[in-house]
């Protein structure tokens, strides 16, 4: 059975999408670690802000996450 609809009325598939977005936020976020890490490494300012920039637009996402989830649950 694919696409069925849970008792709260959330169909499997936008769990997955959510799972989904949830797992690319992480990505995105440990990908402006690396880019931080590695602008400071290399003494680059450009490179270690990108890196900080990527990393926040990730937090964004992840709470914009937090906020859909918690609709809902209602």
């Amino acid at each position: 059975m694919t696409g069925g609809v849970g008792a709260s009325g959330t169909s499997r598939r936008d769990y997955a999408m959510g799972l989904d977005d949830k797992i690319d936020n992480a990505a995105e976020k440990l990908a402006g670690k690396a880019k931080e890490a590695s602008g400071r490494a290399s003494d680059d300012p450009g490179l270690e802000a990108e890196g900080k920039m990527d990393q926040s637009k990730a937090d964004l996402k992840q709470a914009g996450e937090k906020v859909k989830d918690a609709f809902k649950k209602d």
